[in-house]
């Protein structure tokens, strides 16, 4: 990639937070119009779970497909494919005539947005590559998340309390739009050094891993336990040819290496932690508001503007703060406020009192807003400049797989629940389990962050980064000779 002005360069980090402000607000806006959704389309609770997960399952199995893909063929092509996809998916899902269509139009959204955030930020990562310079860079793209999760309920609510839940997928077209011709005209072309093959195995088992895995969990409490022990046999057997499988290939999908880096690894279970607890935490909330208490789309989206905003006001702080002291203090504070906001619903019924709710809601837009900058920072520093697309998926991946297994664990949970009797009456201790879910992962989040974070964890990451480093040397040996 060429060296770009100091403008050039924050005119590209605009360009890709606005691929990531479509695909942050699409799932934000989509949870307020849950509700209408389930009336209009006479879904259950697990039709509205596969709505979220058929999106958020296809998208974690090709992420590490896409950026692998981008550094082969080049970061700006895949990017604007995934722009075009992605606003095609949007206008077919806001067509749909039933729920398999709807999901079915998510899926072909999810195979754009694969190419969107993984990609952009190896764009971020090769554009900005001082590395306080980089931080402040990721902390700009986890404030865009706060932006979306400020702006979707308010922009969501209205939208469906005035033209209804199909509208909620045209905003897509405009801002795509955009972006694909500031994309053509600005972003410069950029490649890996040495591309890196396909792997269809790899893929395939990642894909056998994650649907299976998702299918279990979701249709738990409707199905048999032979077609659901069925399931997660295939995804446990999946895991099995995964590990054995990967290492065994000179260049694999996932590179298991990266994994022997603790703060990587924590990183990426953090990832899992924080957006399981998220994606579970808006699956409520929303039901809450609007099917208990009976609120508007739009009211329902006001109640969660106090979330909203402290991720908002949180998400760049903390990107300063990583930039400056290093991840700990953004992942301790994280770990904190999610356990300690998912405490006060499971154990203090939170929902019961308005005051309660809204610091409930407070303490999870802190956490979360503290959360998403050492992710990504962690996952693409230290990691050489060419795996950067790869490093970066992985992390992105892992997001998903946290938003999937969020929504599909929690789900299942308060499907179990409601079945025992008036959905209103029954909803909230249907509920207390998730909520304790959604605590479990905040604890996660504290303890994974304080263990991977330190002297020890950062020496791995040393060693880690040299082994790749020296392995890419010697590859480059190879193909000169």
């Amino acid at each position: 990639m060429p060296e770009l002005s100091p403008r050039r360069r924050l005119l590209v980090l605009a360009i890709c937070c606005l691929s990531l402000l479509i695909v942050s607000l699409d799932n934000t806006v989509l949870n307020v119009a849950l509700p209408s959704m389930q009336k209009e389309l006479h879904a259950s609770v697990a039709g509205l779970q596969w709505t979220i997960d058929a999106y958020t399952l296809v998208l974690a199995s090709l992420l590490m497909l896409a950026g692998s893909t981008a550094d082969r063929i080049g970061r700006r092509r895949v990017f604007r494919t995934g722009l075009v996809l992605f606003t095609i998916g949007s206008v077919l899902c806001s067509l749909a005539p039933n729920l398999e269509s709807l999901v079915a139009f998510r899926m072909v959204q999810a195979v754009g947005g694969s190419m969107l955030n993984p990609v952009a930020m190896s764009i971020i990562t090769n554009t900005f590559t001082e590395p306080r310079e980089r931080a402040r860079a990721i902390g700009v793209w986890g404030g865009v998340v706060g932006i979306s999760m400020a702006a979707g309920p308010i922009v969501g609510g209205l939208l469906v309390d005035s033209v209804g839940w199909r509208s909620i997928f045209w905003i897509n077209l405009p801002v795509g739009l955009v972006a694909l011709l500031l994309t053509w005209r600005y972003v410069p072309e950029s490649r890996a050094p040495k591309a890196r093959r396909p792997d269809p195995v790899g893929q395939l088992l990642v894909i056998a891993l994650l649907g299976s895995l998702t299918y279990a969990i979701i249709e738990a409490p409707s199905s048999g336990a032979a077609e659901i022990l069925a399931f997660g046999g295939t995804a446990l057997a999946a895991l099995i040819a995964l590990l054995w499988y990967e290492p065994r290939r000179a260049e694999p999908l996932i590179d298991l290496r990266f994994f022997r880096s603790v703060p990587f690894s924590g990183a990426t279970v953090v990832a899992i932690s924080a957006f399981a607890a998220l994606s579970g935490f808006l699956f409520l909330s929303t039901l809450y508001l609007q099917n208990v208490r009976g609120l508007s789309a739009l009211h329902a989206g006001l109640w969660m503007l106090p979330m909203a905003v402290m991720c908002f006001v949180c998400a760049p702080l903390s990107g300063r703060l990583v930039g400056s002291r290093g991840p700990r203090f953004s992942l301790l504070t994280a770990g904190i406020a999610m356990t300690a906001s998912g405490v006060l619903f499971a154990a203090f019924e939170a929902e019961t009192s308005d005051v309660t709710l809204v610091i409930g809601y407070v303490l999870f837009g802190v956490g979360f807003g503290f959360v998403n900058a050492p992710i990504t920072n962690t996952a693409v520093s230290g990691m050489p400049r060419a795996q950067a697309g790869v490093a970066a998926a992985i992390a992105s991946t892992s997001r998903q797989i946290g938003g999937t297994l969020g929504v599909a664990v929690v789900g299942a949970v308060l499907a179990s629940g409601v079945r025992t009797g008036p959905y209103r009456q029954v909803f909230e201790s249907a509920a207390r389990p998730g909520w304790w879910i959604i605590a479990g992962c905040g604890l996660s989040v504290l303890v994974l962050g304080a263990l991977s974070s330190g002297a020890w964890a950062r020496a791995t990451a040393r060693r880690t980064a040299q082994r790749l480093e020296s392995t890419e040397v010697r590859d480059e040996a190879g193909v000169n000779a």
